[in-house]
């Protein structure tokens, strides 16, 4: 689809599982299992989706998936396989390598969002897999991810972003910012210190790619918030404030983890929101 100036691809990078009752915290399994059934370990399918934006700025990478590091161990654990040779693959179907991206936009440092910024060369040594790309980093979401909680440090693997900041290829914001026109980064804390979302906007059109602030579109009810999150209430309101945004604005909104949906609009539902179903393929060919 095309908004302003760009033109924007969703690539699946990874197919993964993670645990059912932590993607949706307190709500009860007999609610989400209506919508994402667990194997027999709990586990719900997953995907890696990114965002790829192409315009005046050069190509740009929204969040970069698992990537290919991860042991044997790893994979069982996560049932990680990269999809249809990974994001690297998914970008040579469309006549693009790797060297070609020029801006990779992180929305946060969890393993499953940035794992795919390096890979391993022969001796085994993580390299920048994006050689030529600005990486967006938010500060405080870098400052946490070095020094993180007992909670949440299985998370972060450093791996996946020192060696980019070693290279010298970081770009470090602080805060809200539009870093390109019509593309602007909104800082929310409740899954984690300075995730940031990601809005592609011009007068008629707009996208949001929501991140983990709702990673699905099964998420989209106030009340279904992850277990991973550090502070529940604050996703909550966060929630509340862009679903409202997103209701007025008729904002699409994109899910970096959804098997199945890639977008949807949203709709009041009494006191609650619930999805507007939108397909990628009817969206890339209509405007708003």
């Amino acid at each position: 689809m095309n908004i302003g100036p760009y033109q924007l691809r969703a690539l699946e990078a990874d197919r993964f599982k993670l645990d059912g009752g932590a993607m949706f915290g307190v709500v009860p399994s007999v609610l989400w299992q209506k919508t994402n059934p667990a194997d027999s370990r709990n586990r719900i399918d997953m995907t890696t989706r990114c965002l790829l934006i192409e315009g005046p700025p050069g190509p740009i990478l929204v969040d970069v998936g698992i990537g290919g590091k991860g042991d044997k161990k790893f994979r069982s654990i996560f049932a990680q396989e990269e999809a249809a040779g990974g994001l690297t693959g998914a970008l040579q179907r469309l006549g693009l390598e790797p060297g070609d991206i020029r801006h990779v936009i992180l929305t946060h440092l969890h393993f499953d969002h940035v794992g795919g910024l390096t890979r391993l060369d022969q001796a085994g040594a993580p390299q920048p897999l994006f050689p030529n790309a600005r990486h967006w980093f938010q500060r405080r979401q870098l400052d946490w991810a070095r020094s993180p909680s007992l909670r949440d440090r299985a998370s972060y693997q450093p791996t996946n972003w020192e060696p980019i900041l070693a290279a010298g290829l970081g770009e470090v914001v602080d805060g809200d910012a539009e870093i390109f026109h019509g593309i602007r980064l909104y800082c929310v804390n409740g899954h984690t210190p300075a995730m940031q979302l990601v809005e592609i906007a011009d007068e008629q059109n707009n996208l949001l790619y929501c991140a983990d602030l709702i990673p699905t579109q099964s998420h989209i009810p106030l009340p279904f918030i992850m277990g991973y999150d550090l502070e529940a209430i604050t996703t909550l309101r966060e929630k509340e404030r862009f679903l409202a945004s997103a209701v007025e604005r008729s904002t699409l909104l994109f899910f970096e983890h959804d098997p199945v949906n890639i977008v949807s609009r949203v709709i009041p539902h009494g006191n609650d929101y619930r999805a507007e179903p939108a397909t990628w393929e009817q969206e890339s060919t209509t405007t708003r």
